[in-house]
């Protein structure tokens, strides 16, 4: 099959992933084999393949949003039959019986392994996925627009719902690239108004069409305190700036797995009993809950495609905020 490679991390603009010929994988135990049909490009892949996250296989196949149709099942797999399509995300799989997994929390387990960073991912011609972590897709999403759910969508969700935002409420976005674009259209389908903070303007532009009441730059004081908050943006520095829009009580989430350093501030921006938490991953019943809510909406995703062999430049552009929507990968 035909895969991209990352060999070692390095500056997307050097072009890290090469295009080769790998052997096909093989299912066993109870696994399956899925014919990858599309991949999502996401800012986690940016920071696997740039080294923000410490390698943890090498070569690895970056990608996990995979949308694909089961080929061929391991021996002991039987939950999918051959040509069901289904997704694979983020969280690979787990221990299930550590004191998180036992808990609903599997998202914190110690042990968990995360798909095109610790295992091979789905920037290539198949994919291994144990079938107790593969998603049933929803009828009605063509596979290059279920791809963004399978993570921004997912973790959009997560975040929006760890902030507590009640319908009715305030909330801002922090950030509007494939999650807040998802993310946004679940708030406003709960009766949530949304107001989007963003450096980019065409992503104002896309944020208003979407429903926002009000769009400005990252640093811009909305008309209104807020509710609650996100964060989707990886920049350290948006927290200080994010909790000083906040109600006295308010929560601020942060959706991503890796932000630069947080800068100090005044003790008075915290004060009133404001929280400020990250989001870590995402559970498998996030993931059904969600994927329940996006056909109920229905979510309508905005994609960029890109063949294999331009994965490098689908990473650049979202480096550089040059996406709107999301990126996928056509296979």
């Amino acid at each position: 099959m035909r895969a991209c490679l990352l060999d070692s991390p390095a500056s997307v603009e050097s072009g890290p992933l090469r295009v080769a010929e790998v052997a096909d994988p093989r299912p066993s135990g109870n696994q399956v084999l899925i014919r990858v049909r599309a991949c999502g490009v996401c800012r986690t892949d940016l920071h696997v393949v740039e080294g923000e996250l410490e390698p943890r296989k090498s070569p690895v196949i970056p990608g996990h949003q995979v949308v694909g149709v089961v080929e061929e099942n391991g021996p002991r797999a039987g939950r999918f039959r051959p040509g069901a399509r289904v997704g694979v995300p983020w969280l690979h799989q787990t221990c299930g019986v550590c004191e998180y997994c036992l808990s609903s929390r599997e998202n914190l387990c110690d042990r968990g392994v995360f798909t095109g960073w610790m295992v091979d991912g789905g920037y290539a011609g198949l994919v291994l996925a144990p079938e107790d972590f593969v998603y049933a897709l929803p009828e009605g999403f063509a596979d290059l627009h279920v791809a963004p759910l399978l993570c921004a969508g997912i973790i959009g969700f997560r975040t929006l719902r760890v902030s507590g935002i009640q319908p009715g409420g305030r909330l801002g976005m922090y950030g509007f690239g494939a999650a807040a674009h998802v993310a946004i259209q679940v708030a406003r389908h709960w009766g949530i108004e949304v107001f989007a903070f963003t450096r980019d303007e065409r992503h104002r532009t896309l944020a208003a069409e979407l429903g926002a009441v009000w769009a400005g730059g990252s640093f811009d004081e909305p008309p209104h305190p807020l509710d609650a908050a996100l964060i989707f943006a990886p920049a350290g520095e948006l927290v200080p700036a994010a909790l000083r829009v906040l109600k006295k009580g308010a929560t601020l989430a942060l959706g991503g797995i890796h932000m630069s350093p947080i800068p100090s501030f005044e003790y008075r921006l915290l004060y009133g009993e404001r929280v400020v938490r990250s989001v870590a991953n995402n559970t498998r019943k996030d993931g059904e809950d969600f994927l329940r809510v996006a056909a109920e909406i229905p979510i309508h995703t905005q994609v960029q495609e890109f063949p294999l062999d331009a994965a490098n430049a689908a990473l650049a552009a979202l480096k550089n905020d040059a996406i709107r929507g999301a990126a996928v990968l056509r296979l």
